[in-house]
């Protein structure tokens, strides 16, 4: 038998912290168009069943669109079970009319378990239900759905007293990376994380997982299957020997292709490292070098000055003066202090700020 584990789709994400709106709205529509893709993989594949561990949605206020794709979904489908779990940012969506879709499962706040032949999958929304989950028959493959960060006491998914109760797979939901372990002798814990990542603290593969179940041996192969249309790629790139906007410009293009960063991804490009007080980079100019490279390019400063200022500071000159005025104010943080060394040392050397 074969069932897709998925979780934390998050659809109708607003996509707004720095994406412009055209933008946004295209990658609304890519986040839709990978939910169907998903289903569509499910039934050229004889998928039996769809796990969603919470967060289907992303607020409340879902829109017509997101809200009548998912049930067009399930209604379209007759031959997959819809396993849906709401997490904390769907608790109180709406279930899609529960009640016209006979192939959609639902989990309140008791423990509630369907029977598919040779497995059971049981749940219990967040926080609602105590754990241990009920008496699981041994004989099963037995999945748990639950959504939560685990931990091993005390969290939202305690892990201790799920052991040696008899659960083959604990399909989770509310990270959204791909994270799998071992949960006793018997299973395993997995979550899928989200299907598009949104933003880039969500970088790296995403998509779904595939369980295929021996329902005699009680066995199961699992596989991570990707969906996401575009990678999002954060790049931390070292300019500590770079003089120039030019010099920056080489270093950073080398950087990106070191990362395989392609034409359809989302890029965001920090500049790191100990650079020359006189050092210069214009971070604008290298926004429009780049933006036409990428799907979208945004680009940020990190660099620190690795002049040592107590050596300018004893130059008798009209530099060692500026930099003893800089060190002497109190008012100011080491960082701003080695921000203001840097333009005053590039005004002196003529170069405009």
């Amino acid at each position: 038998m074969k069932i897709i584990h998925c979780a934390d789709l998050h659809l109708d994400s607003p996509f707004s912290s720095g994406l412009p709106e055209e933008k946004a709205r295209e990658r609304r529509a890519e986040l839709l168009g990978a939910f169907s893709a998903m289903v569509d993989f499910a039934a050229e594949n004889g998928v039996r069943a769809i796990i969603i561990a919470g967060d289907l949605y992303d607020t409340r206020a879902v829109s017509p669109t997101a809200r009548n794709l998912v049930r067009d979904a399930v209604r379209n489908n007759p031959g997959i079970r819809f396993f849906y779990l709401r997490g904390n940012h769907d608790a109180s969506a709406p279930l899609l009319g529960a009640e016209a879709l006979p192939n959609l499962c639902l989990f309140g706040a008791d423990w509630t378990s369907y029977d598919l032949g040779g497995v059971t999958v049981t749940g219990a929304e967040r926080g609602s239900a105590p754990l241990p989950p009920p008496s699981l028959d041994s004989g099963k493959f037995n999945i748990v759905v639950l959504h939560g960060q685990e931990s091993e006491t005390g969290g939202e998914v305690e892990l201790r007293p799920l052991r040696g109760r008899g659960i083959d797979y604990l399909a989770l939901g509310h990270i959204h990376s791909f994270k799998a372990a071992k949960l006793d002798a018997r299973g395993r814990y997995c979550y899928p994380g989200c299907l598009v990542g949104r933003g880039f603290d969500e970088c790296g593969e995403h998509g779904f997982v595939l369980l295929d179940i021996d329902e005699e041996s009680g066995t199961c192969a699992d596989s991570f299957v990707p969906t996401a249309e575009r990678r999002l790629c954060l790049v931390r790139a070292d300019v500590s020997d770079c003089m120039t906007t030019s010099d920056a410009e080489r270093t950073l293009r080398r950087w990106l292709g070191e990362e395989g960063c392609s034409a359809d991804c989302l890029v965001k490009a920090v500049l790191v490292g100990e650079t020359h007080p006189e050092s210069e980079r214009d971070l604008e100019l290298l926004k429009k070098r780049f933006e036409g490279d990428f799907y979208y390019f945004r680009i940020a400063d990190e660099t620190t000055v690795g002049a040592d200022f107590d050596a300018l500071a004893m130059d008798a000159s009209l530099k060692g003066e500026f930099i003893r005025a800089v060190m002497a104010e109190n008012g100011m943080t080491d960082a701003e202090r080695a921000a203001v060394a840097r333009c005053g040392l590039r005004a002196l050397a003529g170069e405009a700020i």
